[in-house]
């Protein structure tokens, strides 16, 4: 977020409301290969395929009117939705590692998907630190997207993006691990939190979140699929206490895509979007089977479970107006 505030992608409050306020800092860039930055340098400012998307929504329900208007979110307000990560170059770090976590081979494991290897052990301290090179680039890329909507926004509507009220409310990673500290038995402990498919989640008070939401916690995001609503949420004192400050960070898939291709026409999902009124811009009709909201849980199902666990709030939901996929 650092070069983003330098080179005007961002605001400067963009770097506050962002988590670890947009950097890694034990990160080395000589622990990403040559191959990896190849292939991140032409996909910076873009979504990426899969489940990331952009989505211009409404605020359709407000649940917690305090957090809410914390966030500076408000009934029937359009917001902008972003779900893009580190593309081609976080893949690549991650696919280095495993080779060279297979090669070495000192952890026996059952399954031939998995390789580990000690925290403390060269390999894995070159994993952490090139991880960190891809979640660092992963905030760049999210910024210059922010830009990028904010220029949008400004064009049609003749209007500054300030003067739109375009803030960034948060920005929160899902696929990451990060040393932090938690209570064990009682006693303060420093632990490495690997949160994949989840998403941080810490409550109110805590050192780690902006100013802004420190009476109110965390706030979270959670996207749903397609044609679905989704969720902000807060984090809460409970997160901290029962699952290391996380919470989910989206519905979840119900069917691979692979079934969700041969399962579902792309037909009927168009119809069935157009009939909701939303709007929808993609790259390919197979992705729009493997990203259908059939082939996803219900996220308000979802959502239901984890607030009545008590390990995040619901704050607002969020409906979509126009869904534009990578």
């Amino acid at each position: 977020m650092d070069w983003s505030l330098r080179e005007g992608y961002a605001w400067a409050e963009d770097k506050e409301h962002c988590e670890e306020q947009g950097r890694m800092l034990d990160v080395d860039t000589s622990c990403v290969s040559t191959r990896a930055k190849k292939r991140g340098m032409p996909q910076m400012g873009t979504l990426g395929a899969g489940n990331h998307f952009a989505e211009v929504q409404t605020v359709d329900k407000v649940l917690d009117e305090f957090a809410a208007k914390r966030m500076g979110l408000e009934q029937d307000q359009v917001v902008i939705m972003l779900h893009s990560g580190s593309r081609g170059l976080g893949h690549q770090v991650a696919t280095d590692s495993l080779v060279d976590l297979e090669a070495d081979g000192s952890i026996p494991v059952n399954d031939k998907q998995l390789a580990c290897t000690k925290i403390e052990s060269p390999l894995g301290q070159r994993y952490l630190k090139g991880m960190g090179c891809a979640a660092n680039y992963s905030w760049v890329n999210r910024s210059a997207l922010t830009f990028l909507v904010r220029q949008a926004f400004s064009k049609v509507f003749q209007q500054s993006a300030d003067d739109l009220d375009m803030h960034l409310v948060y920005d929160v990673s899902h696929n990451i691990a990060k040393f932090e500290q938690h209570m064990h038995n009682g006693r303060p402990h420093k632990m490495l939190v690997h949160r994949k498919g989840a998403t941080r989640a810490f409550g109110p008070n805590h050192p780690d979140i902006p100013v802004d939401y420190q009476a109110i916690g965390q706030p979270v995001l959670l996207g749903g699929s397609m044609g679905t609503s989704s969720w902000v949420l807060t984090g809460t004192e409970r997160a901290m206490e029962y699952s290391w400050g996380s919470t989910c960070h989206g519905a979840g898939r119900e069917q691979s895509r692979n079934t969700a291709r041969n399962g579902i026409s792309y037909e009927s999902v168009l119809s069935d979007l157009q009939e909701k009124g939303v709007s929808c811009r993609l790259s390919s009709l197979k992705l729009l089977m493997e990203e259908a909201p059939d082939a996803y849980k219900c996220v308000d199902d979802v959502v239901d479970v984890c607030h009545n666990a008590g390990i995040c709030k619901k704050t607002a939901r969020l409906t979509p107006l126009c869904v534009i996929k990578g």
